[in-house]
């Protein structure tokens, strides 16, 4: 991790003050505090720091301006700090209102995406607040660090068998099992749609499967799409439309970043983490418009359009996972634009019959900073999915509704799982933000992880 938590406060460690526009005018900070920050304009705006100096021109603290209302990411917003601080060690001046965010907020803003070039961080060692567990920062941390890093990296060097690669490495190091069935092979173990997506690339498409946990332990599984990159199929994207698709594995990130957090908390669950990975590409065995696919499940898919290929290898992923009956499954996918039309790229649907469930991923994902927001499975729409060839269209003819379609496209295959959640993410931060540079990003995994604690943990 690029910052460095202590436990303690070093000797020399100079102190952050927390403040807003409308604490700043009521606290104590001294005349020649208050003389330098007026000179410089600082009155507690929020995400501007402000470096004290002392007697002798050294730096002697600073000022740091906080949101006034505490909702969405603003508990991260000390993430700023990891990069605008001067090097050395440093502190908290008080004890902020959320503690446990604004480290983790500190953790995540100090991220930067070092594969292709060297990024300039400062060196900062920072005290943690007392009481603020560590190893649970870090491995939250750590966590959406590996979601940010798969996803940044093109699909030049994160193509199926990249995404293989890391999903043995994060297992190898929490002694978790991996079985994967590449290529042809999928056609054998029947998961017939995982390879029609893939068939048309140069690199196989691929199931992998990660075990960890006791056997008898409650059964927890993970699905995420694995589109390492969407051209569209033959029903091709515009060039606009395929700059950002090496983020289309993005669900696949973040069930494994969701999974390093389980393993590491060591949640006593028998953990599953199913990505099916594919790139969709274009060549003369592509699937196509028209074409009538049988799934795992024995139902019949129409291609309505090929570029609603998600969709397709989550449903046999999904089938797979429902055979075993986990009492929890979750799938995450990058799999709608209509998605990001009706909530925009920071607030995640997510889709789920289970009240109790709901009920939980909505107050966790307020608790710890991570937002996420139901959306209805509105089963009068299945009909919209109808065909007069197959037994359903993997698309609807009107483009209404295309976020709460696909989800109810995915309910489809789920049926002997206790319960079941669908969530939606873009997996893109498009503007940056005190915890998060722009590119990839870790959603709803930590949410998801509080509600796993508080059953399992």
């Amino acid at each position: 991790m690029p910052l460095k938590l202590t436990d303690k406060a070093a000797r020399d460690a100079r102190a952050v003050r927390l403040v807003t526009k409308k604490s700043f005018a009521d606290i104590d900070i001294g005349a020649q505090a208050r003389a330098w920050a007026k000179a410089n304009g600082f009155a507690g705006q929020a995400g501007r720091l402000l470096v004290l100096p002392g007697e002798a021109g050294e730096v002697a603290g600073a000022l740091f301006g906080l949101p006034e209302r505490a909702d969405g990411f603003s508990p991260l917003a000390t993430g700023a700090l990891a990069r605008q601080l001067p090097d050395g060690a440093w502190r908290f001046h008080e004890m902020p209102d959320a503690p446990d965010l604004a480290a983790l907020g500190l953790a995540l803003g100090s991220y930067a995406f070092s594969r292709y070039r060297k990024n300039e961080m400062p060196e900062i060692a920072f005290a943690l607040p007392e009481g603020v567990d560590k190893a649970a920062v870090e491995r939250r941390a750590e966590a959406v660090f590996l979601v940010r890093d798969l996803i940044n990296t093109p699909t030049s060097d994160m193509g199926p068998g990249a995404l293989e690669d890391a999903a043995r490495k994060l297992a190898a190091a929490h002694k978790a099992n991996v079985t994967v069935i590449v290529g042809d092979d999928l056609l054998k173990k029947n998961f017939p749609m995982i390879h029609a997506v893939g068939r048309a690339s140069a690199e196989a498409p691929r199931l992998i499967d990660l075990t960890w946990g006791r056997k008898d332990a409650r059964k927890v599984t993970l699905v995420g799409k694995g589109v390492c990159f969407d051209t569209g199929g033959l029903d091709i994207k515009p060039a606009s439309g395929m700059l950002l698709m090496k983020k289309d594995m993005g669900g696949a990130a973040n069930v494994l970043g969701l999974a390093s957090m389980i393993m590491a908390g060591k949640l006593d669950v028998r953990l599953r983490v199913l990505i099916p990975a594919v790139e969709n590409s274009i060549a003369g065995n592509a699937f196509r418009p028209g074409d009538v696919l049988t799934s795992r499940k024995g139902l019949t898919v129409e291609i309505g359009n090929t570029d609603a290929e998600g969709r397709l290898v989550l449903a046999d992923a999904l089938a797979l996972a429902d055979e075993e009956e986990p009492e929890l499954l979750i799938d995450m996918a990058t799999l709608t634009g209509a998605a990001r039309v009706a909530l925009g790229p920071d607030l995640p649907p997510f889709f789920t019959d289970d009240e109790d469930l709901a009920a939980e991923l909505s107050a966790a994902s307020a608790r710890v900073a991570d937002p996420l927001w139901r959306m209805p499975l509105w089963s009068p729409y299945d009909k919209k999915l109808s065909s007069k060839v197959a037994d359903f269209n993997n698309v609807t003819p009107d483009g209404f509704a295309g976020a709460v379609t696909a989800a109810l496209f995915l309910r489809r295959f789920v049926e002997k799982a206790k319960s079941w959640a669908h969530l939606d993410v873009f997996g893109w931060c498009p503007v940056e933000k005190p915890h998060c540079p722009v590119g990839g990003e870790a959603q709803g995994i930590r949410a998801i992880e509080g509600v796993l604690t508080r059953r399992f943990g």
